[in-house]
């Protein structure tokens, strides 16, 4: 019997409080970050946190963990694009 391999897709997952904190799981790697927006790249595609006073607390790319702490205004997700940087540069145009 031939078993069918198929990539395994790591949990992604979003915890809000108040719009002030969050807690970002999935997370394969911060793009940019400054105190108005936060970049992000996850399992589920690139994540963009936009706000006022915005900071990255705690960072563990090795367990794919952010804790971030501001005033969140809104959160987008984009689809993930081969070769890193394309995906960046949609979202540049996104948000302009």
């Amino acid at each position: 019997m031939h078993m069918e391999e198929r990539p395994v897709q790591k949990g992604h997952k979003l915890v809000v409080n108040n719009r002030k904190t969050s807690l970002v799981t999935g997370v394969i790697d911060v793009l940019s970050f400054d105190l108005n927006e936060i970049l992000l790249e996850t399992e589920q595609g690139m994540m963009m946190v936009k706000g006022t006073d915005l900071h990255v607390n705690r960072l563990s790319l090795e367990k794919g963990e952010v804790d971030l702490s501001g005033n969140i205004d809104s959160i987008a997700y984009s689809e993930v694009h081969a070769g890193g940087k394309q995906g960046e540069n949609l979202f540049s145009k996104l948000f302009r």
